[in-house]
């Protein structure tokens, strides 16, 4: 499991070499307090042979002295090495550490699990591709306050990978009973969280089962260790490349002959000789070198640093951004995010703050707080402000338009901090959730509105609640949200199969079936995606009127008009789930060439490709059906159905 390699000796260049190009995972531990994330970490790199002799030779001496660990090495101080920190036996500061096996690169952050200290881990989980949460198997009474906070957390700032560690296992003799319990309990609770790849792993950390070698202690579990599943799990289709946002950090001009943008690429791909915009002027060019620490490169990505010169003299400074012209984030002074509020002094609705977004750092007020969000129970109830460590949905207007796009779809463009402009404290955390709707999409919503005068319509002597008893069942909506060939359609139809073979009265709408019919008049822009929806909410709410269960099949991609579809149904028989397949998944599925013709800018207004879709913030299920068949995704939907009491 080690990086040792022969090449070490032999060809010293070739073996750096063949390290600089591995993968890099960053990964970090969280959970609440004493559950083992520093053991856990220093036990990892302990098998793995990454401790240098002389760190093993303190540590032993250190494990003596300062261990909890009764005379064993106490592979916890390996990580925890703050003065504080070893005299309490507490993880504190964020903790990086870097190492590395013959598969992969790895850089650890072991965050606190204090609640005091909930604003370190949310800066240590801000650059991560996985998250390891600990669950201490001793634990009788579920999963703890501070570890759904941090699980919350985890999916709030978009970390698609989980591996849920039942710690201490050694601690219940081992138990699968036990190990199944917690399971459970952690799953009842993530259902409405979005992690779409999650995996539950049996350890002890203090002895080093299932770490890195598997367990004789444990014969029930057959999954992976812990080491092979961090050197296995498969993270390209994480990051977006397709998307092309740099902001501008520095204007390079050592001297007449040179002039060049520098800054870090937030995501996408640019190519010497693509075409260029920069925002917000929309001057255009040609990128004419790419330029790099080791010399120019004809393509770059994200998350390198380069520096583009142009073909064209252009004005750009920094807090301008370089995008591609035929893809282009939105440009806006007001949003909703989700906010992390992360200092002792309470939010202060409509109080001048700084906000740090990409390059650019501007005046702005949170002008309201909709909602504040119960880390237990992920219950939605209003607040005056929000407290140390407390999370909520927040509206933020600034002095001047910035260019972002949703945290789901671009964590880079999608994030913020908010200072507080006298103590130059960072105070917050923000995720940026959505975009209003544009004037066309407004005017059709609120002209419905307007027309309902109040007045009672009488349309059937045959009250909802009969039908439910007659029927044996509550109405519902369930959408189905994802994007093009994610399997949306075909879970539907299993749920409706099943549904139906159970007896129950249920109905399937599909986005593609509408448009030939009701819908044959609309195309594909946010307005006509908007009005289709709205036609099909209604139609989905006169199912459910008559008692039926209504399963809804769209790509639905704003997340503002699914609000609107969620009110006009009413939120107590309405359902979101997020079939969140990735778009190398659905590339591969793709029988039409529609990605293709995304790709080749024939298709404009293509979620995912020529058009952003806006991934649920919260939605009531997650599925993937790269990781899950049709058949176990359609169980899990009747689950939901069963744990909101609509069926029995």
């Amino acid at each position: 499991m080690s990086h040792k390699s022969d090449l070490i000796a032999t060809d010293i260049d070739a073996y750096l070499k063949q390290h600089e190009q591995k993968q890099l995972l960053r990964f970090i531990t969280c959970g609440s307090v004493d559950d083992g994330k520093s053991t856990l970490i220093g036990r990892l790199l302990y098998d793995s042979k990454m401790v240098y002799e002389d760190h093993l030779t303190q540590l032993e001496v250190d494990s003596k002295l300062v261990g909890t660990t009764g005379g064993k090495i106490d592979t916890a101080l390996l990580m925890d090495g703050l003065k504080a920190e070893r005299e309490q036996g507490i993880t504190i500061d964020v903790a990086y550490r870097y190492f590395s096996t013959a598969k992969r690169k790895f850089i650890i952050a072991d965050t606190p699990g204090h609640e005091q200290y909930t604003r370190n881990m949310a800066t240590g989980a801000s650059s991560a591709d996985l998250a390891v949460i600990l669950i201490d198997a001793r634990r009788d009474h579920g999963v703890l306050t501070q570890t759904k906070r941090h699980s919350f957390i985890v999916s709030l700032l978009g970390i698609r990978h989980v591996v849920v560690a039942i710690n201490k296992m050694d601690l219940v003799d081992f138990s699968e009973e036990r190990f199944e319990e917690i399971c459970d309990d952690y799953r009842a609770f993530a259902t409405r969280l979005d992690l779409p790849d999650l995996h539950f792993i049996p350890i002890s950390a203090l002895d080093g089962d299932n770490v890195v070698d598997r367990s004789e202690k444990m014969p029930w579990y057959s999954g992976s260790t812990l080491m092979n599943f961090l050197e296995n799990v498969y993270i390209g289709s994480d990051r977006n490349l397709q998307d092309f946002r740099m902001p501008v950090q520095y204007v390079n001009r050592p001297d007449l002959n040179f002039r060049g943008f520098c800054g870090t690429i937030s995501s996408g791909i640019i190519r010497a000789g693509e075409e260029v915009m920069i925002l917000p002027s929309g001057q255009k060019s040609k990128v004419k070198r790419i330029v790099t620490f080791d010399g120019d490169i004809e393509e770059a990505f994200a998350p390198l640093s380069i520096t583009l010169t142009l073909a064209d003299e252009v004005d750009a400074s920094r807090g301008d951004m370089f995008v591609k012209p035929g893809n282009l984030p939105r440009s806006k002074s007001d949003f909703d995010a989700m906010l992390v509020w992360m200092n002792a002094d309470a939010m202060v609705p409509g109080k001048t703050y700084l906000v740090k977004h990409t390059t650019q750092t501007l005046p702005g007020t949170i002008e309201t707080l909709k909602y504040r969000v119960d880390v237990n129970t992920l219950h939605r109830s209003p607040a005056p402000t929000l407290e140390l460590n407390e999370i909520g949905r927040v509206s933020v207007s600034l002095s001047a338009p910035i260019h972002l796009d949703p945290y789901r779809r671009n964590r880079g463009t999608g994030a913020f901090i908010v200072v507080d402009r006298i103590t130059n404290a960072t105070v917050a955390a923000g995720m940026i959730l959505d975009k209003s709707g544009d004037a066309k999409t407004k005017t059709v919503w609120d002209d419905e509105q307007s027309a309902d005068d109040g007045t009672p319509v009488e349309v059937s002597q045959v009250s909802t609640d009969e039908r439910s008893a007659r029927f044996g069942q509550k109405p519902a909506t369930v959408l189905l949200t994802g994007l093009t060939g994610s399997g949306k359609t075909a879970i539907g139809l299993a749920v409706e199969r099943k549904l139906f073979d159970q007896g129950r009265a249920v109905a399937m709408i599909d986005g593609e079936a509408v448009r030939r019919g009701l819908s044959r008049d609309l195309g594909f822009t946010a307005d006509d995606r908007s009005e289709n929806l709205r036609r099909s909410g209604h139609l989905a709410h006169a199912l459910n009127d008559a008692g039926l269960i209504c399963i809804a099949s769209f790509v639905a991609p704003s997340a503002d008009v699914r609000q609107k579809v969620a009110k006009l149904i009413g939120d107590d028989r309405f359902l979101i789930v997020h079939v969140a397949t990735p778009v190398e998944v659905c590339r591969q599925r793709d029988t039409k060439g529609q990605y293709a013709k995304a790709d080749a800018g024939e298709l404009p207004n293509f979620p995912g490709v020529t058009a952003p879709y806006e991934a649920p913030a919260d939605p009531d299920l997650t599925l993937d059906t790269s990781s899950r068949s049709v058949d176990q995704c359609a169980e899990a939907v009747i689950e939901l159905l069963r744990s909101k009491s609509m069926v029995k």
